[in-house]
């Protein structure tokens, strides 16, 4: 079986979780044996590590409710990176950023790169239904491009603004379940992309590293019949929506265990913009290894696509090496 790296593997600081007002915290109703896993950041993570043969794991926060405070960012980074310096070789860090205020934002993401040595940011895909296209975010775009290192752009929990729009002749759960994960999650992503696109995002920072997951947030579907609208917009972009996804975007297969979203993601992206994930604890390392055998069992991808996938390519946009 071939090594893999995961890229959306989430934990859970306690300094978050008690910074939320009683009844806020969304990870509250999660079950405890989840929960337990967010928490662990040593033996029970390495064994589940273990069992779906990752190598190494990038870790990053899980979801949170609007933006945290610089120092509760500071301190759950910090946390992580006691966590990777107990386990170098198999933990690796994406900082969480307060990414409503770009100054400390920019400070938060200098520190983890230069100072706890971690390989990018994992962010919320917006704040309290805020996207990122405001030049007031900009600041942080030109950090990261100048440190050479991605942001990972995750869904995160609807807004009060956003919710209604998943309600309807159903019950509340279901509601909820399309607010996020069942939809809303990923379409709301992808459109995130387009809006960077569409605001100049990718004209002022050509260089600019954007991972998001889940095969493309559904848009390797849509892709050709944006592409022909994009290119009636004005102000006409410099680089059009093509070069943006095949130079800017990387896409990871987190949460997506299935070899149909694959195929199309594979006819519409470069080779080397494809990376393993598994969305760990939400999905399962063992899961993850079961669809990469189904992928080489299915002759879709060659011995070579499959190790450029597994792990090579994310070697390469992280800077990471496996232990062989």
């Amino acid at each position: 079986m071939l090594p893999l790296i995961t890229l959306e593997e989430h934990f859970l600081s306690p300094s978050v979780r008690a910074s939320y007002k009683q009844g806020d915290d969304p990870h509250d109703n999660f079950p405890e044996p989840m929960k337990a896993k967010l928490h662990s950041l040593d033996k029970e993570r390495l064994q589940d590590m273990d069992n779906g043969n990752v190598s190494l794991q990038v870790i990053s926060h899980s979801s949170t409710i609007g933006s945290p405070s610089p120092s509760i960012c500071r301190t759950a980074n910090d946390e992580l990176h006691t966590a990777i310096q107990s386990h170098p070789t198999r933990f690796a860090g994406f900082a969480m950023l307060p990414m409503a205020n770009a100054p400390a934002a920019v400070t938060e993401l200098t520190r983890c790169v230069y100072e706890l040595k971690f390989v990018g940011a994992l962010v919320n895909n917006h704040i309290n239904g805020q996207f990122y296209d405001d030049p007031s975010f900009w600041p942080i775009f030109s950090r990261a491009q100048e440190l050479d290192v991605p942001l990972y752009l995750h869904p995160t929990f609807a807004s009060s603004s956003m919710a209604p729009h998943s309600h309807g002749n159903y019950s509340s759960k279901i509601a909820r379940d399309l607010s996020a994960y069942a939809w809303s999650w990923h379409s709301e992503t992808g459109f995130h992309i387009l809006r960077l696109f569409a605001s100049g995002v990718f004209d002022t920072f050509p260089k600019l590293k954007i991972i998001i997951g889940h095969m493309g947030e559904m848009l390797p579907f849509m892709l050709d019949r944006i592409i022909g609208f994009t290119a009636q917009w004005e102000p006409h972009r410099e680089r059009g929506l093509r070069q943006v996804w095949d130079e800017n975007v990387w896409i990871t297969t987190s949460g997506m265990f299935s070899v149909a979203p694959l195929a199309c993601l594979l006819r519409a992206t470069k080779m080397e913009r494809i990376l393993y994930s598994v969305d760990y604890p939400y999905s399962g390392n063992e899961k993850g290894k079961r669809f990469m055998e189904e992928i080489e069992e299915s002759g879709l991808v060659g011995r070579n696509e499959l190790e450029m996938i597994a792990w090579r390519n994310a070697e390469n946009l992280l800077g990471v090496h496996l232990q062989q």
